[in-house]
């Protein structure tokens, strides 16, 4: 679906109020890209939703546009105590919200070492669809620009963390769940400043992905499994953009019989991160089940695999890290027992 352009100006209406920002439209974005041409991109100004502190962290809601109508908003925590802190941005599955960065013993796992966490939501995320999109429309069937463009925002995303001066972008890092997986695959692939990529349960391997899941509504499935829609997302699939990584690191992480991602798609996307043996930083990771993967990650562990990626791959190691938290298992969703898609 083509982005709405801005309405037109007529010759006889009045100037702009200069107070009011003008609303800026992508003028061209071709969601089969995934390099960002900046011609195409330029940021209104931000508007904060206010700063709160605790001990070891603050914690700001922003939000920030590129895109007429599609306003994103960015959840940043940032470690006491720490100047310029190399940041970690984290997408989860396209139904989660940003609630789960109000809980502060999750920012206080992922700020813990002296690391910034930047959260966000996906394109054609469940709180990010359009006013004015026909109801049948969702992030699968437009599977093509909810990936293209969230690829894009990652990478403006970037840009405006870069122009706030108080972050470390130059060696960033991506953790993505789901559907927020496949893109942080995608845009490490045309992103030098992501340097490490940590992902949990990613989608890909769209043939037998499409054709498995039961996130697929059946429905709706033979739709998405025709040759002009299998075509339209090639140039978008993750187990094609692995290889390309070798300057960073990559995890995947599955759990076993996880029916969001059905187990073929699993061994492919495992087999492709495994055949390079001349890259020892891709590291597959796989849990029986969910109990599995809590007992593993017990007292945020989950997130330390990337910070330790981070620094090897040339970061300096923050000169006064934030207080560790106490050893408590959060799970990796937004606090409840739910599934990880």
């Amino acid at each position: 679906m083509p982005t709405p352009s801005a309405p037109a100006v007529h010759a006889n209406a009045p100037a702009p109020d200069p107070l009011i920002p003008t609303p800026v439209a992508v003028t061209k974005e071709d969601w089969s890209r995934l390099e960002l041409d900046p011609a195409n991109f330029a940021l209104l100004d931000p508007v904060s939703g206010g700063e709160e502190s605790t001990v070891s962290f603050t914690r700001e809601f922003v939000q920030v546009q590129w895109r007429v109508g599609d306003p994103v908003e960015l959840a940043i925590i940032r470690p006491k105590g720490v100047t310029n802190p190399p940041v970690i941005l984290y997408l989860y599955n396209y139904k989660d919200s940003l609630d789960r960065f109000k809980n502060n013993r999750l920012c206080e796992f992922l700020t813990a070492g002296g690391y910034a966490a930047v959260g966000f939501e996906s394109s054609l995320g469940i709180d990010r669809l359009r006013s004015g999109r026909p109801m049948k429309q969702w992030f699968v069937s437009e599977l093509q620009e909810s990936l293209g463009a969230s690829v894009h925002d990652v990478q403006m995303v970037l840009n405006y963390l870069e122009n706030r001066k108080d972050l470390d972008t130059t060696h960033a890092g991506i953790f993505g769940q789901g559907s927020g997986g496949a893109i942080a695959i995608l845009a490490a692939a045309a992103e030098p400043r992501l340097r490490a990529v940590d992902t949990l349960n990613p989608w890909g391997d769209w043939p037998d992905f499409l054709a498995q899941s039961t996130i697929i509504p059946e429905d709706e499935r033979a739709t998405y499994l025709t040759p002009e829609f299998l075509a339209k997302v090639k140039p978008l699939e993750p187990a094609d953009r692995e290889t390309k990584l070798k300057d960073g690191a990559l995890r995947l992480q599955y759990i076993t019989g996880n029916p969001f991602v059905p187990e073929l798609a699993m061994q492919h996307m495992e087999s492709v991160a495994s055949y390079d043996t001349s890259a020892p930083h891709f590291t597959v990771t796989r849990y029986k089940d969910m109990q599995d993967l809590y007992q593993q990650n017990d007292g945020g562990k989950l997130y330390s695999w990337i910070k330790a990626r981070l620094h090897t791959s040339g970061s300096d190691t923050p000169a006064k890290a934030a207080p560790q938290p106490r050893t408590e298992t959060v799970p990796p969703t937004s606090g409840k027992a739910e599934p990880i898609h």
